[in-house]
């Protein structure tokens, strides 16, 4: 068990490199990955059925304990990277296939690694939390909302069709690992050290298959959707500070939102592009996938140096 533990934390410590191997090794391979591609939403499910089985009653708790903090960092989540995507594809002009990519991995809730990269940044990681879960929560409603919105004069978007989608690859498998977590009580700690591992798998084939799905495509756009991507979110974590400072929240909060805002759960985007449009809409989700993990490191490291007076 406690090598398990142990190689659990060094999975966890080192995401962003697996995550950047098995991009690199989808795009120089992609006969790997490409006769996988309906296993995408597979792999979500298995992500979000860990978290399912890692939530608990406390976690919604700050709800009650700081609604307005959790309401800013829910209204803050929506808001802002949906509208930093649609600004960013009209900046750059790109593919409209793209751009909706785009404009769906800014449209999807909060990536459950910001609640780790909240704890390395000293950050308020109670708060993360909850509103991670409830963005999550939300999202099969705000997600095709946001995209029936923002992106419908490009596409056809299906608001019942993503809806269920979100319901069936998101709410179900949560709701499947709540239920675990209540049958097995103190045992589910057995089974917790490997959540870990599975998440990273889980998102790391997401990124393989995507990437080798679309490697012809990306060897002639790669450059400026790898730039759209590192703009998207390194605008949300600073914009996300930004709004928290200026409704007055401490440090830890605005730590917090900020890591909330920029990071998304991009393995959700690359599943909705896949089941529901051109594979190469799927593309951002991935890059983002690779690149917030990579910059979530960065800025942990910076933001546990910062302290109020600095």
């Amino acid at each position: 068990m406690r090598f398990l533990n142990l190689f659990s934390e060094f999975i966890g410590k080192t995401f962003a490199i697996w995550t950047l191997l098995f991009a690199l090794l989808g795009f120089f391979s992609p006969q790997m990955f490409v006769p996988l591609k309906d296993l995408i939403v597979y792999f979500l499910g298995i992500i979000m059925f860990g978290m399912g089985l890692t939530l608990t009653v406390k976690d919604f708790s700050e709800v009650v304990k700081k609604p307005l903090q959790v309401l800013l960092g829910v209204c803050a989540q929506f808001i802002i990277m949906p509208l930093l995507a649609l600004a960013l594809v009209k900046l750059f002009n790109i593919d409209p296939l793209l751009a909706l990519g785009v404009v769906l991995v800014g449209s999807c809730p909060g990536g459950t690694s910001s609640n780790v990269i909240t704890y390395l940044s000293r950050g308020d990681v109670a708060l993360s939390v909850t509103i991670t879960s409830i963005t999550t929560l939300l999202a099969p409603f705000m997600t095709p909302l946001l995209l029936k919105l923002l992106a419908a004069e490009s596409i056809d978007v299906s608001f019942y069709a993503m809806m269920m989608s979100i319901i069936n690859f998101v709410i179900v498998p949560i709701a499947l690992g709540l239920v675990v977590r209540l049958l097995l009580g103190a045992r589910v700690s057995t089974i917790t050290p490997v959540l870990p591992i599975v998440s990273v798998a889980g998102i790391v084939m997401i990124v393989a298959i995507v990437v080798a799905l679309n490697q012809a495509r990306l060897q002639e756009t790669g450059l400026i959707i790898i730039a759209i991507v590192i703009l998207h979110n390194t605008f949300g974590y600073l914009f996300g500070y930004i709004v928290a400072r200026i409704m007055g929240l401490g440090l830890a909060q605005r730590k917090a939102i900020s890591i909330e805002v920029g990071m998304q759960n991009s393995g959700l985007g690359a599943a909705l592009a896949s089941k529901h449009f051109d594979p190469i809409v799927a593309v951002p989700s991935a890059l983002f996938s690779v690149w917030h993990n990579i910059s979530g490191a960065i800025l942990a490291n910076f933001y546990a140096k910062l302290n109020d007076k600095k």
